[in-house]
């Protein structure tokens, strides 16, 4: 039979533990960085990077309105799958974007991994496969000619007559000797854009095809021209695979051991962390827990309940 002291145990022992609980939106971004655990997985990932890294992630979040009302935990999970593939995700770079959209299913913001078209060709060149790999904007009066069957082109770089952008044309070299030249006219690529947007009105820009059009129109040529054509490496594989993936969110539950001190890698205007990292739980509550892995390799698996 339970004595009086030890229920006074068990309920204090509840409450210290539900005291330890929060969620990831209430945490913030930055809470969530400054963990112990997270810091200890970008490490694995990046090494000395790692801090470099999640400032940077910090930096996009404080200066993008529509990412900062997304679930703090999609930022890092969608952070994670830029890191495993050593590309920054500042924006302006063009390489990597961590997007954020309303996912109608779970009513609220998510954060989205997309890789950009010169991240593909840096992963490309990585490989040492790729002699010369290239995607371009096409303007009025540059075509001259293009034969879809032989693949061959005829472009005058110096006849452009207008900023109007007609067409886009990648092409690619191998070291074996393989070459192949492809290109979409501008109505090619609006309707791929169309076909494949997820948003209820198919001609909405959304995201970077707002901000940035011309990128993603090129990113599309490349990445089917690659996906067609080229050799893919491990990581071109992984990017293939993860690139605009929704990402799955996942519960953060830390051994009660781990109270190592986090080292803020930006404090300026913000608290220091406690000492202590709180078990951080799943925004949706109705969400039953899963080990359901995501299709990314080990290295990119958000599964914080390890020792």
């Amino acid at each position: 039979m339970a004595t009086n002291s030890g229920l006074k145990n068990q309920l204090a022992n509840k409450q210290e533990t539900a005291a330890k609980q929060v969620s990831a939106q209430s945490l913030g971004l930055k809470g969530l960085l400054n963990t112990p655990t997270m810091q200890k997985k970008f490490e694995q990932v990046l090494a000395k990077k790692a801090p470099q890294f999640m400032a940077s992630v910090l930096n996009l979040y404080n200066g993008d309105v529509g990412l900062r009302e997304a679930e703090p935990m999609s930022i890092v999970s969608s952070a994670m799958v830029a890191a495993s593939l050593d590309l920054p995700v500042d924006k302006n770079l063009g390489y990597a974007w961590i997007v954020a959209f309303y996912d109608s299913k779970k009513g609220y913001k998510a954060a989205q991994f997309q890789l950009g078209y010169k991240g593909y060709i840096q992963l490309a060149l990585r490989s040492g496969q790729y002699k010369a790999i290239n995607v371009i904007p096409v303007y009025e009066g540059e075509l001259l000619k293009w034969n879809r069957l032989t693949e061959e082109i005829d472009l005058d770089l110096d006849a452009k007559k207008s900023d109007k952008v007609i067409g886009y044309c990648g092409y690619f070299k191998l070291v074996n000797g393989f070459e192949k030249t492809v290109y979409w006219t501008r109505d090619e690529v609006e309707a791929h854009r169309i076909k494949h947007n997820k948003a209820k009105d198919k001609k909405s820009l959304n995201n970077v095809w707002r901000s940035d059009y011309d990128a993603m129109a090129m990113k599309t040529v490349l990445r089917n021209m690659l996906g067609k054509w080229g050799i893919l490496s491990i990581d071109m594989q992984k990017a293939f695979t993860e690139d605009e993936q929704e990402r799955e969110l996942k519960d953060i539950t830390d051994e009660a051991n781990e109270y190592e001190e986090p080292i803020p890698f930006d404090s300026q205007g913000q608290d220091e962390p406690a000492n202590e990292e709180p078990e951080i739980i799943d925004p949706d509550p109705k969400k039953k827990k899963t080990n359901k892995k995501m299709s990314a390799q080990e290295s990119m698996d958000i599964d914080f309940e390890d020792a």
